[in-house]
């Protein structure tokens, strides 16, 4: 199947989300122009586009190009999608949750704050989703002999957390967050297996070369990745595209965590429902294999044995 980068899906969603994955990959001018945009998007609504121009200090030539490469056909439309987006996240409560922590906050702010960047990694992710690739890579993990998953850092967190939901239905997968074991691994995979490499920025070394080795052994590779345009994508067969931004005390890798794990949890269930009596099943026995090694009472209300006989 063609490479798919979800930016036909992220256009139907918030122009800022688009642009701050497509970033990194713009061209130089076209990078300062998107800082304009994303540093006042209000703004620019009421800019035209010789001030845009030049408060990114390059040419209207040069806008007319950056809104092309987001996905849209000129500046009158890309003022109608951040005025769009503007009302959307206009009242008050929303511009103060959606602000840098700052110094003086309280901890109720902390907390307020913290779990509106969350909620709104989930919900940035599930608009700007391609569908039909997420489809793509559910019918092939459900197709595969085996599933191998790389990440490091924070994501290593989320492939763990994959390896574990695709185990509990019966599905043959390992995380690997070791290169070397990760390589090696890699270098045994066939044209029955998948291989997903989960990375944040896109460019964990450790990722994408054990990714490249996977594809070049034949085997279905996805990304999982916030920057569709990043290296990781050249060694991908499919891109999943998450939405997270990095905020005062959250690094990238780790305000992606919620967007990686709302990902893996479309992966997982779409794979779980094309196995739908099995998974059920799977989810009951191991279920039951874990239950008895809880102290304190049971679910009925009974206390729990605390010798061996569960």
């Amino acid at each position: 199947m063609t490479k798919r980068y979800a930016e036909g899906a992220a256009a139907e969603g918030s122009p800022l989300v688009r642009i701050r994955s497509l970033l990194p990959g713009l061209a130089r001018a076209e990078q300062r122009v998107a800082q304009v945009v994303l540093d006042n998007p209000a703004g620019v609504t009421h800019n035209s586009i010789t001030e845009v121009a030049e408060a990114a200090g390059t040419s209207e030539t040069t806008v007319t190009r950056f809104c092309k490469a987001i996905g849209v056909r000129g500046y009158p439309e890309l003022r109608l999608a951040l005025a769009a987006e503007n009302a959307r996240t206009a009242s008050h409560d929303e511009q103060q949750l959606g602000g840098e922590i700052g110094p003086d906050d309280s901890l109720r702010d902390v907390i307020d704050k913290v779990s509106y960047a969350d909620t709104r990694a989930v919900k940035e992710t599930a608009e700007q989703i391609d569908v039909a690739t997420l489809q793509a890579v559910v019918d092939a993990v459900s197709r595969a002999r085996r599933v191998d998953v790389y990440g490091v850092g924070a994501s290593a967190f989320v492939a763990l957390d994959l390896q574990q939901k695709l185990h509990r239905i019966g599905r043959t997968c390992f995380a690997w967050s070791d290169k070397h074991i990760a390589l090696t691994s890699a270098a045994v995979l066939g044209t029955d297996d998948v291989a997903i490499g989960i990375s944040h920025t896109g460019s964990t070394i450790d990722v994408v070369d054990s990714l490249h080795v996977a594809r070049a052994r034949g085997a279905k590779t996805v990304a999982v990745t916030n920057y569709p345009r990043s290296p990781i994508t050249e060694a991908a067969d499919h891109v999943l595209t998450t939405a997270a931004r990095e905020t005062t005390f959250r690094s990238g890798a780790m305000s992606s965590r919620i967007a990686q794990l709302t990902m893996i949890d479309y992966l997982f269930i779409g794979v779980a429902q094309q196995h739908y009596d099995s998974a059920q099943e799977a989810l009951e026995v191991t279920y039951a294999a874990v239950v008895g090694q809880r102290l304190g009472a049971r679910p009925d209300g009974r206390r729990r044995p605390r010798d061996g006989n569960r």
